[in-house]
């Protein structure tokens, strides 16, 4: 089966401004999310991709842009089920402020009970987010065989929570894992189990150091444990 290419959009205005986003419309790539997917067509040049598939987010569609411009032939497409989880009330919060939600210890501890007000629960943003990969698998290995490879273009929340699946982690594990804005996670799927190749690569190692030394790290902006590199909220 084919290997997916997941990259995180590149580091987008609510990231810098400590907001989770969420589907809020009109969120773009800040400049130095800009620099980072102008980047994105050397980091993959060495891929013979089948395709580009991306959240219909604005952030994501500008993060694949260059890649694009770059492949004139590589096909893109819209897919609704890897969008940003639905937040609902919480959309465009500043996360300082969400900290101290009561829901947000769930959020961290035991996602699989979480549930946003106005939103979605995260059993549910994982479940269309796996079933989007799989039928992407199908069609992919249909149309381009068995060893393509092809890029989707999604968010924090969903690439960790692919992974776990991936993995064979309970969602309720999945913010142990971190993926940095315009971060590359490979997935190789085969019939019998999936096989993590990549995860989180930036090849900027800068973000390891602590919050004081770490001169432009980019900031997170899930609702992950990221705060100490600056953005998400609920960090130990």
């Amino acid at each position: 089966m084919p290997t997916l290419i997941l990259v995180r959009h590149g580091r987008s205005t609510a990231n810098t401004s400590g907001v989770l986003a969420g589907r809020t419309p009109g969120v773009s790539l800040d400049e130095r999310g800009a620099a980072q997917a102008a980047a994105l067509p050397g980091r993959l040049s060495a891929l013979n991709l089948a395709a580009a598939v991306s959240s219909p987010l604005q952030r994501c569609r500008e993060t694949l842009q260059p890649l694009l411009d770059a492949r004139p032939g590589l096909a893109l497409h819209t897919e609704d089920r890897i969008s940003e989880c639905d937040y609902g009330d919480w959309s465009g919060r500043k996360l300082a402020e969400l900290s101290d939600e009561p829901l947000m210890k769930v959020v961290q501890q035991h996602p699989s009970a979480a549930a946003f007000p106005g939103g979605e629960s995260m059993r549910a943003m994982q479940a269309r987010a796996v079933e989007a990969v799989r039928d992407w698998n199908t069609r992919i290995e249909a149309e381009h065989g068995e060893d393509a490879a092809y890029v989707m273009c999604s968010h924090g929340d969903i690439i960790k929570a692919l992974v776990a699946d991936a993995l064979g982690m309970h969602l309720d594990l999945f913010q142990r894992i971190q993926a940095d804005p315009c971060s590359v996670t490979a997935i190789r799927y085969t019939r019998l189990r999936p096989f993590l190749l990549r995860l989180g690569d930036t090849g900027d190692f800068a973000s390891l150091a602590p919050r004081e030394q770490a001169i432009g790290a980019d900031a997170a902006g899930d609702t992950g444990t990221d705060a100490a590199v600056g953005g998400g909220a609920g960090a130990p």
